[in-house]
């Protein structure tokens, strides 16, 4: 989805957002750091990411329509924190003690690593895989990394590894 296709009051307030926890970051750090590029071009399940090199931050549009408070409060805040961290401490853990750091204590943010939005409008070819407390959804680039023996994929909450559902 192309940004012009994004109602511009939902352009807005996300820019809103962005500018308004830059400005609290900046003033609690006593810094001067500069806004970073918004792209409205991620894909797939991701809700966003920071790219650090290019320093700008990416939004899924799908996702952002579905979940607009969601990405206001909380998206937004996450993404740039990541890159705060990154002019702040350098090449650190992505969701460390600094990310969490920043994300509580000068964003005034919930640190979660992980959205939960409802993801059928951008979820395309998954594979179901399963731990023990949970089934996952592994797209198509993971689940041939898995076949071809590359990697193993683990749970972030019961740590156990993520099993192919045809191969149970």
């Amino acid at each position: 989805m192309k940004t012009s296709r994004l109602p511009i009051a939902i352009q807005q307030a996300v820019m809103r957002s962005l500018r308004e926890n830059l400005a609290r970051a900046n003033l609690k750090l006593d810094r001067h750091y500069p806004e970073p590029k918004l792209v409205y071009q991620q894909r797939g399940t991701a809700a966003g990411t920071a790219w650090l090199d290019s320093y700008e931050i990416r939004l899924n549009p799908v996702l952002l329509l579905e979940n607009q408070r969601a990405f206001i409060d909380e998206v937004v805040p996450h993404e740039l924190a990541h890159l705060l961290v990154w002019k702040h401490f350098g090449r650190v853990a992505p969701h460390g003690k600094e990310w969490r750091w920043m994300m509580e204590s000068v964003l005034g943010v919930p640190a979660r690593r992980t959205h939960q939005f409802e993801l059928e409008s951008v979820r395309s070819n998954t594979f179901p895989y399963r731990c023990k407390c949970q089934q996952h959804q592994l797209t198509v680039r993971r689940h041939n990394r898995v076949m071809r023996g590359e990697v193993t994929y683990r749970c972030i909450k019961c740590g156990e590894p993520l099993i192919a559902e045809t191969s149970l």
